[in-house]
């Protein structure tokens, strides 16, 4: 009986990627092809903590990928001897690392540079024929609080332009990685080749250390990369970092959630979904009912203690306890069954109510229903099998 179900949860596995393939190739008719920019002040709606916390949960914390190998000058390996309890420390700490590793990046309003006029001196019109630029460089002033201002050829005396400021905190105040020219990355036929090679991380990560939140390059840059990964529907590539929640809200802003939704639901990420449904809700006031939902999930997910869980999966001990035996075999627990249940309707009413891709969401939400009802009768046929409640 098992082996009759398992073959056919295989055959449910091979038409769900046949249906991924068919997605893949389909275009991506939810996205305008123009640059999307932000309409009016986000940064209310973003730093809502009810947001961050629904954009920190569809972030994920994989510690996998937060603390993957990357190249390094120093590649030498420090060796302790550790008592369990030094070794739970030292993964609590670790995890603190991970969470401040996905500090998002702020979403602001884009700043217009306007001239602004100090005083008209035309009595020092004609003194020189070269601009004076007079920097404020006190010692222990934040960036935003220096004056930068111009003395022009004609008298004016006037607040330098954001290009002009930029450059000279630069010059004066230098920030680790930035340049005082902008990189040539950032051209518009190096930015569409980096693109095209999907080198999306790379382009963000160095775009937050060159520009800041509020500037027009900052904006478009992100706009590009994000509706980039839309067209090509590689959203994983920036799930577990810091990028993946400024993502998430831009989609929502701009109603165009669908893409990921269906990313989402093939990767049996309902709690995911349905919370990414909830923040478009919640940022276009759409729907009211979306706080219920959100209350059952907190009420159903288990409070987990991240580090002992990952220590636990490090040291790979020798479960001996049935039920986690199954658990692991299966990949879900009676929980996850449980906000599946919840979460689904809730899928299926945004589906049919409001998505653009509502052929691709159905036959998604009904694969991944017919795949997680063979594992739940898994899981049951198992538990019954070995006499775990």
């Amino acid at each position: 009986m098992f082996l009759r179900q398992i073959y056919n949860y295989a055959n449910l596995r091979a038409s769900f990627h046949a249906l991924q393939r068919a997605a893949s190739s389909t275009g991506n008719t939810g996205t305008a092809s123009a640059t999307l920019l932000y309409n009016r002040d986000p940064q209310p709606r973003f730093t809502d903590p009810e947001t961050q916390k629904l954009l920190q949960s569809m972030t994920q914390l994989q510690l996998e990928k937060i603390f993957q190998k990357t190249t390094v000058p120093d590649n030498s390996v420090d060796y302790k001897l550790m008592t369990m309890d030094m070794l739970e420390d030292e993964f609590r700490k670790s995890i603190e690392r991970a969470k401040n590793r996905l500090q998002m990046p702020p979403v602001v309003q884009m700043k217009k540079d306007e001239r602004r006029i100090i005083s008209n001196d035309s009595a020092l019109s004609g003194f020189s024929d070269t601009k004076y630029v007079i920097t404020d460089i006190t010692y222990g002033l934040r960036q935003t609080e220096r004056k930068v201002v111009v003395r022009q050829t004609d008298g004016t005396l006037e607040h330098a332009p954001m290009e002009i400021t930029k450059r000279m905190h630069q010059l004066y105040f230098p920030l680790t990685g930035r340049s005082i020219r902008t990189p040539r990355m950032f051209a518009d036929e190096h930015l569409q080749r980096c693109l095209d090679e999907q080198k999306y991380l790379f382009i963000l990560n160095r775009m937050v250390v060159q520009f800041d939140p509020f500037e027009p390059e900052f904006h478009t840059i992100s706009s590009r990369v994000y509706q980039h990964i839309n067209e090509t529907k590689q959203f994983d590539i920036l799930r577990s970092t810091r990028h993946f929640g400024p993502m998430t809200f831009f989609f929502a802003w701009h109603r165009c959630i669908d893409d990921l939704l269906y990313d989402m639901v093939r990767r049996d990420y309902l709690q995911n979904a349905a919370e990414l449904i909830a923040l478009l809700y919640k940022l276009h006031d759409m729907e009211p009912n979306y706080k219920n939902i959100l209350k059952q999930i907190d009420e159903i997910k288990p409070k987990e203690d991240l580090a002992l869980k990952e220590l636990e999966k490090a040291l790979k001990r020798a479960s001996s306890d049935v039920k986690e035996d199954i658990q692991s075999a299966i990949g879900k627990t009676q929980v996850d069954f449980e906000l599946d249940d919840l979460c689904l309707p809730f899928i299926e009413d945004y589906i049919s109510k409001h998505a653009l891709k509502k052929v691709q969401l159905e036959l998604a939400t009904q694969t991944i229903k017919e795949i997680n009802a063979e594992k739940r009768q898994l899981f049951e046929g198992i538990s019954k099998a070995h006499g775990v409640a």
